[in-house]
């Protein structure tokens, strides 16, 4: 037989001191502590910096900024079947249909020496700037989500354009280099040719000057957007990359206009070093470098004079 099993002893209710003692051991209260935080140290968020901190802040985010453009690079044409050979192929397709066009049908190759090589460094070099304006013109509004969700400066949305097409234009100019050896009327290159990353360097600061003035302006008038595409084919037109201006020497105001255009002394000037073995004029320098310094400076700054709007952009 098996033992018999005692009787359960009833247990004795806690008592009200002993659950106060348990809540209090649960719910231990730590020291309060008081911390006086001074006006001086808070920011408002979304503010303007003053303009040295935001150059240092835009700095301080330049390997980010590189590393989201040659992300961005090799994303951009992953779905395609040839990927990174149409960063080639659209300019040369493009100039092809322009030498259809103006170089056979139009025939507008009279008084161009190596028309093909003046026809290629026109579209080639023009696309560069066509894709640092129109893309750096919608950066605020496409990254409007970013903007909200995160503070940084946002001078880096069209930097990171013009970088993306720095970037594009590597092959490019590789091609167009491959190009004008190859293709007839050849060129053969001199110490000219040296000088030409320094028109490269100009042409970018005039791009990246562009793309700041015009990524605030279409947050102030959004329908600029529209019209941009239709602004830079009259750009092109008269930047005479497929035709020379000597056919309007008959008009020296017309004459004069487009030879202060920055991009047609961009055009001329690449030309000149890499067709021509000719050093570009003093005057094409100084007004090159005039507008690329100016429109770096003032697009910059009319950027940054509108940085707490662009979160409610």
């Amino acid at each position: 037989m098996s033992a018999p099993v005692p009787p359960l002893q009833p247990t004795s209710s806690p008592t009200p001191a002993d659950v106060s003692d348990l809540y209090a051991e649960v719910f231990k209260k730590q020291p309060a502590s008081l911390e006086i935080v001074s006006t001086g140290r808070l920011k408002q968020v979304g503010a303007r910096p003053p303009i040295r901190d935001y150059i240092r802040q835009l700095w301080g985010r330049r390997y980010f900024l590189w590393a989201e453009a040659r992300a961005k690079v090799t994303s951009g044409t992953r779905e395609t079947l040839l990927g990174q050979a149409w960063l080639v192929i659209n300019p040369i397709l493009n100039g092809l249909a322009y030498y259809l066009i103006f170089g056979l049908i139009l025939d507008t190759r009279d008084g161009i020496p190596n028309f093909l090589g003046y026809l290629i460094i026109g579209v080639f070099l023009f696309q560069f700037t066509t894709q640092c304006v129109s893309s750096g013109a919608k950066s605020i509004q496409s990254g409007r989500n970013l903007i909200r969700a995160f503070t940084f400066p946002r001078a880096s949305l069209p930097i990171s354009v013009v970088l993306r097409s720095i970037l594009n234009l590597v092959p490019t100019i590789g091609a167009m280099f491959l190009l004008i050896v190859l293709l007839p009327d050849h060129e053969t290159w001199t110490m000219a040719a040296l000088l030409f990353p320094v028109v490269l360097v100009l042409q970018v600061f005039l791009a990246t000057g562009l793309a700041l003035l015009f990524a605030r302006l279409t947050t102030i008038v959004p329908d600029l957007t529209q019209l941009i595409s239709v602004a830079m084919r009259i750009w092109l037109y008269a930047s005479a990359v497929f035709f020379s201006i000597d056919r309007f020497a008959e008009y020296p105001s017309i004459v004069g206009l487009m030879e202060a255009n920055p991009m047609y002394m961009v055009l001329d000037a690449a030309r000149d070093c890499l067709l021509y073995a000719t050093v570009p004029d003093a005057s094409t320098w100084i007004g090159l470098s005039t507008w690329s310094v100016g429109a770096l400076l003032v697009g910059f700054l009319f950027f940054w004079q509108g940085e707490e709007s662009y979160g409610r952009a």
